[in-house]
Parts: structure tokens; sequence; C-alpha cells
């Protein structure tokens, strides 16, 4: 699936940080083709709200803001159980500088752009990050239903066993039927 495909459930935000107007609407012209959720913050503090408040697939932040950094917000992100696995691309105005790239990487920075940037290689890496984000959802959703005929097994099972302990007057037919759907419910969770 593309992302232009994607379906409302399948939207995944983009947060965008730069401490710079004209920097945050050159994003959004570069991204605004994928169509998905941009959401603008001005700062580091403004950056980690918005990430308390909700998901995202990607975050895009420049480097040199006033208060908190991009590194301190990066360092900040990573620290969170909730936050700690979303992709950081860096973006900044600083000429190419292995120092600042190294301690971008050293902070959890997934990529590391300097501006000004190609909108072609932005707008490809940021999709990479989409369609990652959608084939995580996709899987723990998988997993969800998985785990929901897993416990549903279990409950049965357990039934049948309190049943044989009680030695009620069982129904073999009964018992039969009950084990062979458990059985095909098994099978059919390999397959799936």
């Amino acid at each position: 699936m593309t992302t232009a495909e994607s379906t409302s459930a399948d939207r995944a935000s983009i947060l965008l940080v730069d401490d710079m107007e004209d920097n945050l609407t050159a994003l959004e012209a570069v991204l605004g083709p994928l169509n998905e959720p941009l959401v603008r913050a001005r700062s580091g503090e403004e950056a980690m709200k918005a990430l308390l408040r909700r998901q995202f697939a990607v975050v895009l932040l420049d480097i040199r803001m006033p208060g908190m950094d991009g590194f301190e917000t990066a360092t900040n992100i990573k620290r969170l159980d909730q936050t700690k696995d979303v992709p950081i691309i860096f973006l900044t105005g600083t000429e190419a500088d292995t120092g600042y790239a190294f301690r971008g990487y050293a902070t959890g920075a997934a990529d590391y752009l300097t501006k000004p940037f190609d909108p072609w290689v932005l707008r490809a890496k940021v999709t990479v990050f989409l369609d990652l984000h959608r084939k995580n959802r996709q899987l723990q959703r998988l997993l969800a239903r998985e785990h929901q005929q897993l416990d549903s097994l279990a409950a049965r099972m357990t039934t049948m066993e309190r049943r044989l302990a009680e030695d009620e007057d069982l129904d073999v037919r009964e018992l039969r039927h009950d084990i062979g759907e458990m059985k095909e419910t098994l099978r059919a969770m390999r397959r799936g």
C-alpha cells in the first residue's frame, strides 16, 4: 500500500520541529503530497508535549533552536518508553559538520540532513518511516488477535480440565467436538 492509498486508520502523523516559521512552511510543502497529518512544534518543549499526546511515525527535528535544542529534545524523546522508538531525522542549517552529525546519531537519530536538502530525498526517507510505522501497527494488530485466540483456547481447555476433574457426566461427542475446534483454531493460527 502506498502512502497515498492509506486508509484513515492507517494514517501516520509526522512531527515537524523548527523555531523558524519559513522552515515549517517549507517542510509542509515538501511533505504535503504524502497526505499524512503534519503537526508543527516551534520548540523542543512543544515537541515533547505533542509526542506525549499522540503517536508519530517520524520526527523531523531542527538542531538549532532557542531553549531546548534539537540534541536535548532527541535525548528526551529517547528517554521515554512511550517515545523511545520514534525515528528522528535531524535537519540543520549548519554546514556539514561531522561533529554535529556524530552527536545527532549518538542521541538516537535515524538520519541527519543538512539544509538546503533535496525535497525528493527527504520525502523518500519519510516515506520509508511511514511504511515501517504502518507495518509495525499491522503486526501489533495481528499479535493482539493471536493472543486473544490463545486466551480463548486456554480458557476452553481450563474448562475442559475442570469438568474432567469434577468427573461430571461428560458427553464424549461434545468433548471431541471441542478438541477438534481447538485443533482447527491452532492450525489456522499456524497458517495465518
